[in-house]
């Protein structure tokens, strides 16, 4: 799996490399991940398994999931998978780890979605520093938190920083400023991602 991930960021690195050197590409670029685990490009898709990654001027805005960065396929996959907007995941990796895979916070939350290492036991997650592996069990958890609290974003993602039992016991969002900011920024970076 980490191979994988390696080789996406190599394709990624080498599509912007390109696009910088050479200013404009012939055509839009499509990116498809098979069975398999293997990512193919291409400017000429043969399927609808092909999405829309770039465009030909190196546009990376109008993806499923925004302006593009090295997580957008498994943000896609496991928002899909789970029923979850892809714009808030993508938010969501921002607000906690700003991208960071290897990100660990003073309380000991891991990974690129900061999942404390109690929710990944009980989540099944063998390495919480695996992109893949953290985005699905963490986008899982927020579907968690949606169906918790009857699909309020606002009482989901405060769910998400403070915890379900604190929500409930204030019944409602808690009065910390850290969760009311986190809030105002996951909601803030999802705005900017729909544009």
């Amino acid at each position: 799996m980490i191979r994988h991930i390696s080789l996406v960021n190599f394709f990624v690195f080498f599509i912007h490399a390109l696009l910088f050197f050479y200013g404009e590409a012939a055509a839009d670029i499509y990116m498809y991940v098979d069975e398999k685990g293997i990512v193919r490009f291409t400017n000429t898709p043969t399927s609808s398994n092909y999405k829309f990654f770039m465009s030909e001027r190196g546009d990376k805005k109008g993806s499923d999931t925004g302006k593009l960065t090295f997580y957008d396929e498994n943000i896609r996959v496991a928002a899909n998978y789970h029923g979850v907007d892809p714009f808030l995941v993508k938010a969501v990796v921002r607000a906690e780890s700003s991208f960071n895979p290897k990100a660990v916070s003073p309380k000991g939350a891991q990974g690129l979605m900061q999942l404390m290492p109690s929710t990944s036991r009980e989540l099944g997650v063998r390495d919480p520093f695996n992109p893949r592996e953290n985005i699905m069990a963490g986008t899982r958890y927020l579907r968690m938190m949606l169906d918790m609290f009857e699909e309020d974003v606002e009482l989901a993602l405060a769910a998400y920083n403070a915890g379900p039992s604190t929500v409930k016991r204030y019944g409602g969002v808690p009065p910390f400023s850290e969760t009311l900011n986190y809030i105002k920024r996951v909601l803030e970076f999802r705005e900017e991602y729909r544009k």
